[in-house]
This record gives C-alpha cells, sequence and structure tokens, in this order.
C-alpha cells in the first residue's frame, strides 16, 4: 500500500434533465449554474480522515474528466432517485479506469439491489459506520457493505461540511442541516423511513460555528436550512433562532435563509417572529390537496382541520413567501379536482406551486400497501437511463383506482391553469398585496443579483407569455411594496423555468393520454383499462424529488 493519503474523488451525479427542480435557464439568468451546492459528499468528506485527500466533482455544474478520475484512490457517489441514472454512469465510467466506487446516499440506502455494481455500498446515516468502512479500507479490503443502525446518529457529534471543496459562484444558493427527520406520518413521504419520527438536532454552537465558517470564506447571501421540516422539534429551534439573530446582528446580516416545514408553523405566532427577525425569508410547505378527506387518506392529517388558506396568508404577514407542494392521483379523489385545485392554489396566492402526478417512492408506507394491493408496477423504482423528467411528466408508478386518463386529464389542466402568464403575474400581483416585510432588520441584506434593474430587465426580456405583463407586476410592486421587491422579482426569474416547463409537461401528458385513447379501440380493451395499466407501466418509471 502506498504511504501517501487516500485521495478520494467525491462526484454528485447529475439529477435527470426536464425537471421542475432542474431550473437551469434561470441560473443562467443569475449568472449561476445550478440551484443548490452539494451538502451530502461534503459533509461525507467531513466525516473522512482529514489527512486523506479530497476533490469535489459536481456533474451538475461541471465535467468529471479522465485525469479527475486518475487522480483518485477511490470514488465515492450517490445522491437522490432523480440521480439514479448517471450515479450508475459514474460507477461505469469509473470501473472502466480500474477505480472502486463507493455509493451511499438516500437512492442507494432504499433500493440497494440496483447498487450492486459498486465495490462498497455505505447506507443509511454515515456518522455511525464510516469508521468501520475506513478501516475496511486501509486494511486492504476493496469490497463490502455497511449499513447503520436507523436514526441512531447523533447529529451533535457530525463534523462541519468541507464548505472549502465548494465554487460558490457555481450557486444560487448554499446549503446547511440543523435537523433530520420529522414527526409526521404521511403515506407518500420517505423522510420518516430514511430519518425517523423524532427530529434529532444540532447544538446551536454547532450551527453557528457552520454560519461563521461561510462568512470566513467569503460567501454573502442564500443559505437554504435542507431539513426536512425546521420545526419537527420546536423546543430546540426556540433555543437555537434568538442565537441566529444575534450572530446575524454582530455580522451586519450577511445570510438570508429558507427552509422547508409543515403547515402547523401557522400556529406559532412567536416561531414565526424569531424566524423573521433572524431574516428568514421564503418557506417550502407540502400542502398535496385542498380536499380535507384526501388529506386523512394519506395521513396529512395536520392539514385537514385548518384553513390553509389563512395559514398561508398569515405567513406572508411575516415577510416570508411560500413555495408549496400539490399532488394529483391520490385514491381519495372523487370526480374532477382540476378546478378546485387550481381555484386553491390562486386563492393562497401561491405563485411557485409545485404540482406532480403521484409518485410511489421506494420503502414508503404507500409502497409498502400498493404491494399488498398488487397495484405497484414491477421497477417502481427504477429511473430508465432513456427518459427523463420528474414525478410532473412521468409520475403514477402504480395501478390507480381511478381511471388513469382522468387523472392525466385532471393534472393536465391544472397546469394549464396555473401556469398561464396572466394567472400566474396575477398570483404575483396578489403576493404583493399581502407580502409585509415591515418590521425586519434594517440592515438585513437581500440577494445582489437581484437588486439591478440590468438584471430585472434581463429577466423580463426572458420571460415567456410576454414581457410588458410581467413589466407591470414589477412596477406595481415597486410603487406599492417596494420591499417585496427581491421576492415577486425572484419568482419572475423562476418562471422564466416554470413557463416552458408547464407546456412541455402538458404536451407529453397530452402524448399519454393519446396513447390510452388509441387503446380503446383495441380489440379486448375494456374501457381503455388494459391500454392505460399498459401506459402507466412503460411511462411512470420516474420520481420524485425527495
Amino acid at each position: 500500500m502506498s504511504d501517501r493519503p487516500c485521495r478520494v474523488l467525491l462526484v454528485y451525479p447529475k439529477f435527470v434533465p426536464n425537471s421542475f427542480w432542474n431550473y437551469t435557464d434561470t441560473c443562467k439568468l443569475l449568472d449561476a449554474r445550478y440551484p443548490a451546492a452539494p451538502l451530502g459528499l461534503i459533509t461525507v468528506a467531513a466525516l473522512l480522515p482529514q489527512y486523506w485527500q479530497f476533490k469535489l466533482v459536481d456533474r451538475n455544474t461541471e465535467n468529471l474528466s479522465s485525469d479527475d478520475i486518475a487522480w483518485a484512490d477511490m470514488v465515492m457517489t450517490g445522491g437522490m432517485l432523480n440521480q439514479q441514472p448517471d450515479c450508475q454512469r459514474i460507477i461505469k465510467l469509473c470501473h472502466a479506469h480500474g477505480k472502486p466506487v463507493v455509493v451511499g446516499g438516500p437512492d442507494a440506502t432504499s433500493s440497494p439491489h440496483l447498487y450492486q455494481a459498486a465495490d462498497f455500498q455505505v447506507l443509511g446515516e454515515a456518522e455511525d459506520v464510516i469508521k468501520d468502512f475506513v478501516a475496511s479500507w486501509e486494511h486492504g479490503e476493496r469490497s463490502g457493505i455497511f449499513t447503520a443502525e436507523k436514526f441512531q446518529a447523533d447529529v451533535t457529534k457530525t463534523p462541519m461540511p468541507r464548505f472549502d471543496l465548494l465554487n460558490f459562484s457555481h450557486y444560487l444558493y448554499i446549503c446547511v442541516q440543523y435537523s433530520r427527520g420529522c414527526p409526521f406520518t404521511c403515506e407518500f413521504c420517505d423522510i420518516i423511513e430514511l430519518y425517523g419520527r423524532r427530529p434529532r438536532a444540532k447544538s446551536n454552537a454547532q450551527m453557528l460555528a457552520e454560519l461563521e465558517r461561510l462568512y470566513e470564506l467569503g460567501y454573502r447571501g442564500h443559505v437554504d436550512f435542507v431539513d426536512d421540516n425546521l420545526i419537527g422539534n420546536k423546543k430546540a429551534l426556540k433555543t437555537f433562532l434568538p442565537e441566529l439573530k444575534a450572530w446575524q446582528q454582530a455580522h451586519d446580516y450577511p445570510f438570508e435563509f429558507s427552509t422547508e416545514a409543515s403547515m402547523n408553523i401557522a400556529d406559532d405566532n412567536q416561531l414565526l417572529e424569531m424566524m423573521k427577525q433572524a431574516n428568514f425569508f421564503a418557506l417550502f410547505i407540502g400542502i398535496e390537496s385542498p380536499d380535507p378527506e384526501t388529506l386523512k387518506q394519506t395521513s396529512k392529517k395536520q392539514n385537514a382541520k385548518r384553513n390553509m388558506v389563512e395559514n398561508i396568508h398569515k405567513l406572508y404577514s411575516y415577510g416570508m413567501f411560500v413555495a408549496a407542494g400539490f399532488i394529483v392521483g391520490f385514491d381519495n379523489e372523487k370526480g374532477s379536482i382540476s378546478d378546485a385545485m387550481a381555484e386553491f392554489i390562486d386563492e393562497c396566492a401561491i405563485p411557485v406551486s409545485i404540482v406532480g402526478l403521484l409518485y410511489a417512492l421506494p420503502n414508503t408506507q404507500l409502497t409498502r400497501r400498493l404491494a399488498r394491493e398488487g397495484r405497484l408496477h414491477e421497477g417502481h423504482d427504477v429511473m430508465l437511463e432513456d427518459r427523463s423528467g420528474d414525478q410532473c411528466s412521468l409520475g403514477i408508478n402504480f395501478e390507480p383506482k381511478r381511471p388513469l386518463r382522468e387523472i392525466l386529464t385532471d393534472y393536465k389542466l391544472i397546469l394549464e391553469q396555473v401556469f398561464e402568464p396572466a394567472a400566474y403575474a396575477r398570483r404575483l400581483d396578489r403576493l404583493t398585496a399581502m407580502l409585509d416585510r415591515s418590521g425586519r432588520p434594517e440592515r438585513a441584506k437581500e440577494d445582489i443579483r437581484l437588486s439591478s434593474l440590468h438584471m430585472v430587465s434581463r429577466i423580463l426580456d426572458a420571460m415567456p407569455g410576454g414581457r410588458d405583463m410581467f413589466w407591470k407586476t414589477f412596477m406595481n410592486c415597486a410603487r406599492n411594496n417596494p420591499g417585496a421587491l427581491r421576492s415577486i422579482v425572484s419568482m419572475m426569474a423562476i418562471y422564466v423555468h416554470l413557463g416552458p416547463f408547464a407546456r412541455s409537461v402538458i404536451a407529453e401528458i397530452n402524448r399519454r393520454i393519446a396513447v390510452i385513447e388509441e387503446g380503446r379501440g383495441m380489440p379486448g380493451a375494456a374501457q381503455g383499462t388494459a391500454a392505460e395499466a399498459a401506459t402507466a407501466r412503460s411511462l411512470a418509471t420516474g420520481s420524485s424529488l425527495h
């Protein structure tokens, strides 16, 4: 064995193209290459012996060269379901160069059988098994499987991610993680299967040290807390937020924060004020459906007994805009839901509404139930190499209770209503009237990329559906609520991606409907059922982002 330190090449796989989240056109407008930096791999780098040498290649922002692979003693990769095809491509490529590959991450953990080609598998949370892997490697072993006991990692002992491996200029924002896990039991969600229902939080000192490190490295701007539910452990969070505010004050507010949280965040005025004072400006919330019965059926009970429109508007009153997730294809849907969902989105005034088809993720309550009922499609956890997309265009990887044609038609109608340019602009105008940015720290900074008229002009010139309409929206905000301009302009920039993407999804859904319609004329196709099943099996091989 060589006496020099082990050289580790960390390779972050490409996400599939044509995805709701893959808004590279928006990134280009803002002089970035990709939305988010890879947090998982730079955390793995911190867990490994620090006398080893590391190089990071993010294939979403840069090319992986033969020289990179030749430099390495081992290659570490892994990611989510939407990265599966490229992850498997990386394994083959590195093997062709004679390099051993270590794979981990949520997709390998949920579907390890799809990654048997890798030399090593590190499954589950790496903190508790990485030492075993390192010992195995240093003893000369070149294969093995290391599986962590579920939900046992002590995140207060997780080392600071290797932020120094990142090229900050490549990304719209940088990610940190405060906690893992979620207390709720949504049937379709894999988070509770991967990280448990007892949210584990880092210490306040840990988080402030991570922010301090970003500050020392010169980063300023948008930081996303990637927690699956930031308020899962509200008691811990309420001890952290005052210290976060104090740190921001002491550093002249270098960061603005976004995160994901459950709808019950609207019940806690004290928490909302704390987040406001710490400079949180955006939230992602999983709404899924406006129908209470559907929410109960899928165990989204935290959303069922509340006025969600009022809750969303309340969040706007604290100066935080909301992006939200919606799902079509639940078993409990009765008849068309298109108008009700589109009207709900409009009433909430949520411009960035992620509407997708239900996808049975591997290793979830939903997937297990569908398997028991004989409704889960073979290869439900496989994303084929020759397909691209996400749950928007490739969803329903099971036999639905409603005819597939009805679900797809509903879905198409929702997209047509929600992402029509005038409808999107109307929601921006309504949000302008409600987003109260007053009472925030006076020195709080915002993303400078969105502050110049030159950048606004670039965004408006790129807007699908007409520059004039969105110029009026911009001027409306500038006149009536200038404090909300950063948020409104950012959502205009996102529409540069969303508008064309929605049209491409609608075209794909029309194609799927046409295949079903053709099948209705086939001998023996009872009301299109056989054709629908065949279509679903052949097309629904995509995924939902974790």
